[in-house]
């Protein structure tokens, strides 16, 4: 019997033991996430209004929108959030959500923000009204090469 409570006070300890050693607390510091980078030229590839799809309506392949350095140019305009080039700007550069447009002379136009990777591809997502609030568009951009 006192052979019996040997061995479990000699595995009571060696639990311990192990348990004490293997039990380490890690500090583990939150990655910084990239900064969204959308400088370069952006096309179109797939367009709707009020859930209707336009791409196959519309001939969007000329309507390019390049961002460089906190500025946009619009090339082939089309209907959309802002007519004239400017400056944007971005919510947050890590996490963004909202982009804003202020095209020369103009009030600041703010509209919702994505920014995906699909099947490899980085796209932009843009909603908006471009006037009519009964008119919601959408937007899907990927970069031109």
């Amino acid at each position: 019997m006192k052979k019996i409570y040997q061995i479990k006070a000699l595995l009571l300890v060696m639990t311990i033991a192990v348990l004490a050693t293997s039990c380490k607390t890690e500090k583990v510091l939150p990655q910084k996430e990239a900064l969204k980078d959308i400088t370069g030229s952006w096309q179109v590839i797939k367009a709707t209004r009020n859930g209707t799809d336009l791409t196959s309506i519309i001939d969007f392949s000329a309507f390019k929108i390049n961002f460089a350095s906190g500025g946009y140019t619009l090339v082939n305009r089309l209907p959309f959030l802002v007519t004239q080039d400017g400056a944007f700007a971005l919510d947050d550069p890590e996490y963004p959500y909202k982009i804003t447009f202020t095209a020369a002379g103009k009030t600041p136009v703010a509209t919702a923000f994505t920014y995906p990777i699909v099947n490899g591809q980085r796209q932009l997502s843009l909603t908006f009204s471009p006037g009519c609030t009964n008119n919601s568009y959408v937007y899907v951009l990927q970069k031109v090469n």
